[in-house]
């Protein structure tokens, strides 16, 4: 099971009972308070920080991305790169419960770089063994086994058996789903010899529990129920609280019963594995649940119930070929039921084309390729970047210049302050001159303009066709000035900065719109400042870059308004590039709402650009 992954790695299994629950919610109440209450210093903030995103995982993902990109930020002030690689890891197990995966990718791939560069070979490799989790979710299995076979060489090489078993059971699964059940079993039974000597009891409860279920879907690909049947009562025993296992567990255990014809309870268990992916709200889970929801009630007749689940599994935008097709096989067979053949005929055509794609995929010859890989192969050697930071000392001067150096640059930092208020007020007003000049502009475009020009097309519609190029051309020239009305001053604007983000986003191919928190308005000023900040730093990777993928982030709660524009791009260095007009401008208007910009790029490995704005009540 791909997703015990995320268990394995992190050592805590999530259990959802009332008294964790509350314990959970105490921890969270307890650490908001020490940031209240009691002066920190910067290292324990940044604790605090880390500790809340991680306490938020199970529970609340937008919360936890909130105080993970908080921490993120703090780290790099800090230079605590031993924390950035945790925060990186959180980011990316968050984006990819919401099935946001070039998000997640892009931070387990800056993981992994960052442990690279610090010879730190256990985060390597968990980062590999993440990035390969990853690539299984989409389906990708052939990229995913290399990745789990370079993990496992390197947790074979220091002796870390933990980490192996886990990698093993990952492989078998692929296997299983490829229909490679010998090859399956065979990396389970590995698995199980390395699980056996395992020292720490929970740990082995964990990957045994996985193991088990691992072989009752093997044995029940195998037609034997029973002994299924067994190892999925073994792995419930061994770990019932955690929230992967029990989904996957309740619904082994439904098409287990499926198949021995007790269909009343495979709907019990399959009822129950739906609401542990409803905990859990990941895509793969629900599709997974929703199929073998969709088995059990096309068995028992209920051919539109059958119907509608199988219809949320293949519009849930599962990455899961084969559980795709299940799913549109099961709505031709609830259509065929019911007599609907038109409609049957028409997802028969989609099953088709899905069982196409399955074939073109030829994993089977991947896998072996793989194996003999592995084995052959010697250990990659990896690049170090190891960043060198000098400091330098001012040695000590005569007591009476040191105190009259104090009191100079007091007085200087006093005058740089009142010039600074002043700049600020400055740059507020030209702020709101230009929202006012904007809209003026944009309304003045839109109604005198081309209205006008829209008059002027229906005179000449009165002449002949040989005008018809002229119309033309005002068509050309009212739509230009419709881009020109919206890109000064976005109608969307009037509806809340994620509308207008929204409709930003939708005009590149290249570029995702990510929300998380509470969407609330705030005062026009500060709207105004996100959108062109995001116009522009959003126009700036499209068009020096590079990038073929740029994330748009947007993150809100009642005192803080978060926007991150990252991409994959050539990246560039700070110390050696000016900055130019666009992201001077971009500082003014940050500053003017007294709000931060961090920039953090590396040539050849894309950029992230971080704008934090405290929302003014």
């Amino acid at each position: 099971m791909f997703f015990l992954v995320f268990v394995l790695i992190n050592g805590t299994a999530a259990a959802n009972d009332d008294i964790i629950d509350n314990i959970q919610k105490s921890i969270i109440d307890s650490l908001k308070k020490l940031l209240v209450i009691h002066p920190v210093t910067e290292d324990r903030k940044l604790e605090i920080y880390s500790e809340l995103a991680n306490a938020y995982h199970a529970s609340d993902h937008d919360s936890s991305v909130f105080y993970a990109h908080k921490s993120l930020k703090l780290a790099r002030k800090l230079k605590s790169n031993e924390e950035i690689i945790v925060i990186y890891c959180t980011l990316g197990l968050n984006y990819s419960f919401r099935g946001n995966y070039d998000s997640a990718f892009f931070y387990f791939n800056r993981m992994k770089e960052l442990a690279i560069a610090r010879r730190d070979i256990e985060n390597e490799t968990k980062a590999l063994s993440m990035i390969a989790f990853m690539y299984a979710k989409q389906g990708k299995y052939h990229t995913s086994i290399e990745y789990y076979l370079k993990g496992l060489k390197i947790s074979e090489n220091e002796g870390w058996t933990d980490r192996c078993v886990g990698i093993l059971s990952n492989l078998s699964e692929i296997n299983r789903r490829l229909g490679n059940t010998e090859s399956a079993i065979q990396y389970l039974k590995q698995a199980e010899e390395k699980c056996n000597t395992l020292n720490i009891k929970g740990r082995y409860h964990w990957h045994k529990s996985q193991i088990c279920n691992e072989y009752a879907f093997n044995y029940l690909n195998k037609g034997d129920s029973d002994i299924a049947l067994r190892y999925a009562l073994e792995s419930d025993s061994l770990n019932p609280t955690a929230p992967v296992n029990a989904c996957y567990v309740n619904g082994l255990l439904a098409t287990i019963y499926l198949q021995k014809n007790d269909v009343d309870l495979a709907l019990q268990y399959a009822l129950k594995s739906y609401e542990w992916a409803d905990v859990l709200k990941d895509k793969n889970l629900y599709a997974n649940a929703g199929k073998i929801l969709s088995d059990v009630y096309l068995a028992q007749h209920r051919y539109r119930e059958a119907e509608a689940e199988a219809l949320k599994v293949w519009m849930c935008d599962s990455t899961y070929i084969d559980e795709s097709r299940d799913a549109v096989g099961n709505i031709v067979l609830a259509n065929i039921y019911m007599r609907n053949m038109e409609r049957a005929a028409y997802y028969f055509k989609k099953y088709a084309e899905l069982n196409a794609q399955y074939a073109e995929k030829s994993f089977q010859t991947t896998v072996s390729d793989m194996a003999v890989k592995y084995e052959s192969e010697k250990k990659e050697t990896r690049i170090a970047t190891l960043e060198k930071e000098q400091q330098l000392y001012t040695g000590l001067g005569i007591a009476g210049v040191l105190l009259a150096g104090f009191l100079c640059v007091v007085f200087w930092q006093k005058q740089r302050n009142v010039h600074k208020e002043k700049q600020l007020i400055a740059t507020r007003s030209i702020l709101d001159g230009e929202m006012k000049e904007r809209a003026r502009l944009a309304q003045d475009l839109h109604d005198r303009l081309s209205g006008n020009l829209s008059a002027l097309k229906i005179e000449l519609g009165k002449y002949k066709e040989s005008m018809n190029h002229i119309r033309d051309q005002l068509d050309r020239c009212i739509q230009d000035i419709h881009d020109a009305a919206h890109d000064l001053m976005p109608a969307s604007l009037q509806f809340g900065m994620k509308v207008a983000l929204q409709d930003f986003a939708a005009k590149f191919p290249n570029v995702r719109f990510h929300f998380f928190g509470t969407e609330k308005r705030i005062n026009d000023r500060m709207e105004f400042v996100v959108y062109c900040c995001a116009n522009e730093l959003v126009n700036n990777a499209v068009n020096h870059s590079g990038a073929k993928t740029i994330n748009l982030q947007l993150v809100q709660d009642s005192k803080y308004v978060i926007l991150t524009v990252s991409d994959d791009g050539c990246g560039f260095d700070e110390k050696t590039v000016a900055k130019g007009f666009g992201l001077r401008s971009i500082s003014d208007r940050v500053a003017s709402c007294n709000g931060n910009m961090d920039i953090f790029t590396v040539p050849g490995e894309g950029t992230e650009i971080t704008i934090e704005l405290k929302i003014d009540n």
